[in-house]
């Protein structure tokens, strides 16, 4: 079911998807060179990854079609607890919206350089009334459920950045500099083009 979501969001934000990346890398790359600045490579790739799910994210909570009946909630625990543990509609409305999350936990904590649990449980409360507030307007859902799951989804990226950051000090000199996150980002570019190229070819997408 996740997987089916995601690939109706990659398709019908395809068009939108790429004319945003070639500007934006135009842009980028004439900006560096320009002022004459230090080109990283898996600094830009990790941008371009974060402006990639920032669409995709907003495809995703902005789709009609997830969700055709309008309505309001605003007694927490409510939906969470209306869905079996372990069924399919537990694991896309309640698993789903912790895991979307992560990521923007994930690369705000990294952009805000946010050392507290309190930086980013106040931008991704920010981020999720305002979806939820959006989502009322377009046939969709106020749900202080999903607030409270995005929520806590953000706070697991936002662990996970504290953690990998505390990693990355203890390893190597190799492991810590800009030319292996270089390799590593080229590798994973090459393994995500071979995969959306073998999934376009098999119809997914």
């Amino acid at each position: 079911m996740i997987e089916d979501t995601l690939s109706s969001a990659i398709r019908d934000i395809w068009p939108m998807l790429v004319i945003f990346l070639v500007v934006i890398i135009a842009i980028r790359i004439s900006y560096i060179k320009i002022n004459r600045e230090k080109f990283v490579f898996y600094k830009e790739f990790l941008n371009l990854i974060f402006i990639v799910y920032a669409l995709l994210l907003f495809q995703l909570l902005t789709s009609t079609e997830m969700n055709t009946n309008s309505g309001l909630n605003i007694v927490p625990f409510t939906e969470i607890f209306r869905y079996e543990i372990g069924s399919k509609l537990f694991i896309f409305n309640v698993i789903g919206n912790i895991v979307i999350f992560i990521p923007f936990g994930y690369f705000v904590s990294g952009y805000v350089k946010a050392s507290k649990v309190s930086h980013i449980l106040f931008i991704s409360a920010i981020t999720s009334l305002t979806v939820e507030s959006v989502q009322l307007q377009i046939g969709r859902s106020f749900d202080i459920d999903d607030i409270f799951l995005n929520v806590v989804g953000s706070v697991i990226g936002f662990l996970l950045f504290i953690g990998l950051t505390a990693i990355k000090k203890h390893l190597p000199r190799f492991f810590q500099s800009d030319v292996f996150y270089n390799i590593l980002c080229i590798v994973l570019f090459l393994l995500a083009l071979i995969y959306f190229t073998r999934t376009i070819e098999l119809g997914w997408f």
